[in-house]
């Protein structure tokens, strides 16, 4: 099964939370109201600056998704 770059997600234990799932390498859940991320990756330290750019992209796709997602159900 090919899976989707990204999910969209919720949880009645988290009314409050919209979460993103980034499914590719590295993998990650992003919780778009606080912004943590849970990783399901380990990382060198060495490619720490690599990895800081590539996070602020990898957030910044999901919330486009997210703000892609919404504006389909709202049409």
């Amino acid at each position: 099964m090919k899976l989707p770059r990204f999910i969209l997600g919720d949880n009645t234990d988290h009314p409050e939370s919209i979460f993103i799932v980034h499914t590719e390498f590295p993998r990650f859940i992003i919780d778009l109201k606080t912004d943590d991320i849970e990783w399901f990756e380990d990382f060198d330290v060495e490619n720490e600056e690599e990895m800081v750019e590539e996070t602020n992209n990898l957030i910044k796709e999901a919330s486009e998704f997210y703000d892609r997602e919404v504006d389909r159900y709202q049409e």
